[in-house]
């Protein structure tokens, strides 16, 4: 039992990351419905409860059963590394009714009484309508759920695309497939990579290789099953959750800021993951030439070194600054 991913010899050549602002939008709202998903996402709730009140939701939910088929077209996989919530809204915009329709009905499929429902089936008399709906609201959805704690939400994606990178490069597939979620289990000897659920279902990749897309809200669980045209994807939960929502001024010992000066040694703490200046500044709430002047001088005192990725240079600690920070000088 299980979904299993059958690898060619080409597809272990076409694994590749990305982060999708759209899923991270719907599987959001999902989490409003899901009590067992939000015990790292309360301070998140709180402060969304008012906003989230005001958006009626249901022809969301109705798509996203807590078993079976959910609705692939309003959280596609990913284009490409950097794709922004507009392009993938106009995606979702441009999909074609007949496609919409058979999709919604194998999500409403999975919940007892949806086909039946005055909702469910208005859906499925006018896709082309419910397609324009569904759009509309995932786009009021991010605009005040998701957009205004998008920087925050990205740098933890990021940061997690990093680290498995990194582990992928230092111990291959078996190491990174490893790490990535207990449930996900790789067998190198048939090159085949299974999630464990009850039911069975089978994907052979065919050249297309597969995406791995880290998720803030999916945690505990893990989705895969994108049935084509999609492009074969995994999406696991992110590191670093359990800090997601915490002022990262409140992980700063009072030693090391009488050593260092209360505003770099917040900015060394908050450097749990290798950061740009843009991305400690939202977390941190200080403006970037606050921050890039405390990045400055800790990088010259030898406590970070940064490297350039793409537009970005990101800052890591250095062994002294993780001793530091940590009151561990082993690691």
């Amino acid at each position: 039992m299980g979904l299993h991913h059958y690898f060619g010899h080409e597809d272990l050549l076409r694994c590749r990351f990305a982060l999708s602002p759209a899923w991270e939008t719907q599987e959001a709202v999902r989490t409003l419905s899901r009590p067992d998903r939000q015990g790292y996402h309360l301070p998140w709730l709180r402060r969304i409860r008012a906003a989230a009140d005001g958006l009626d939701l249901r022809p969301l939910w109705l798509l996203m059963p807590h078993r079976g088929h959910s609705a692939d077209f309003i959280g596609p996989p990913p284009s490409g590394p950097g794709v922004s919530f507009e392009e993938e809204l106009a995606l979702i915009r441009g999909t074609d009714p007949a496609a919409a329709r058979e999709d919604m009905r194998k999500a409403l499929a999975c919940t007892p009484g949806a086909l039946d429902s005055g909702l469910g089936r208005s859906m499925l008399a006018d896709p082309a309508r419910a397609v324009h709906d569904l759009a509309d609201l995932m786009e009021r959805v991010w605009s005040v759920l998701i957009e205004p704690h998008w920087p925050r939400l990205r740098a933890l994606l990021e940061a997690d695309i990093l680290f498995h990178s990194r582990r992928l490069a230092a111990g291959g597939l078996q190491s990174l497939f490893d790490g990535l979620h207990p449930g996900l289990a790789w067998d190198a000897a048939s090159l085949t990579l299974t999630i464990e659920r009850p039911s069975h279902h089978e994907r052979v990749l065919g050249g297309q290789g597969l995406l791995l897309m880290p998720s803030a809200f999916i945690w505990p669980g893990i989705a895969g099953g994108f049935d084509p045209p999609w492009q074969p994807t995994i999406v696991y939960p992110a590191r670093g959750i359990g800090a997601l929502w915490t002022p990262a001024q409140e992980n700063t010992p009072d030693a090391l800021a009488r050593l260092l000066g209360r505003g770099r040694a917040e900015v060394l703490c908050a450097l749990e993951e290798p950061a740009s200046t843009t991305a400690l500044a939202h977390r941190l709430g200080l403006a970037p030439s606050t921050v890039s002047a405390h990045l400055g001088v800790l990088h010259a005192a030898g406590l970070l070194i940064s490297a350039r990725h793409g537009h970005q240079v990101r800052y890591e600690r250095t062994p002294l600054a993780i001793a530091l920070t940590t009151g561990d000088p082993a690691r």
